[in-house]
């Protein structure tokens, strides 16, 4: 049983409260737009496996260290993470192939900074987009999720509101 931590469109920020919500999480994942590299590092310092992937703000050292896809199983359950996916029934372009051929039961994508939990009963697959949790952007709220990986299961999903995004 494995606990997740999962989050997209930190934009650079860094919220002390990161570290409070994944500091028993045994792998946060992050879905793109880092920004800083530095808050890769920070989440590192809270949990010692973080996958992420860039998103299409990223640059330099973000660029270099995260892939634009990543395709991992964590307890069973295979997943599949990009910045720009879409969601079911409005797929970014080229994506429902590639999931088609990945056949996960999990995908975790970002970008667009809207909360989403939905699933996709044609792809047999659970989409995940955990909001944004910096301060750029069009978010009323900025959110993170957690959940349990548990031989196969995807269960406990919870939604963490950290606040009204202050314009």
């Amino acid at each position: 049983m494995k606990k997740i931590g999962i989050l997209s469109d930190t934009h650079s920020c860094w919220d002390d409260r990161f570290a409070i919500h994944f500091k028993d999480c045994d792998e946060i994942w992050h879905a793109g737009d880092v920004g800083d590299i530095s808050v890769i590092a920070r989440l590192e310092s809270v949990c010692p496996v973080v996958r992420a992937v860039r998103g299409n703000i990223d640059h330099g050292p973000v660029l270099r260290r995260c892939p634009e896809i990543e395709c991992f199983e964590v307890e069973g359950v295979k997943v599949w993470m990009t910045h720009i996916g879409g969601y079911p029934g409005r797929y970014a372009p080229g994506v429902r192939r590639m999931l088609a051929e990945a056949r996960p039961q999990l995908m975790v994508a970002g970008h667009s900074h809207i909360l989403k939990v939905q699933y996709d009963k044609e792809l047999s697959l659970l989409h995940l987009n955990p909001g944004a949790a910096g301060y750029h952007g069009w978010q009323r709220e900025r959110t993170l999720m957690r959940l349990t990986l548990d031989n196969g299961d995807i269960k406990d999903l919870e939604v963490i509101e950290l606040g009204k995004l202050k314009v």
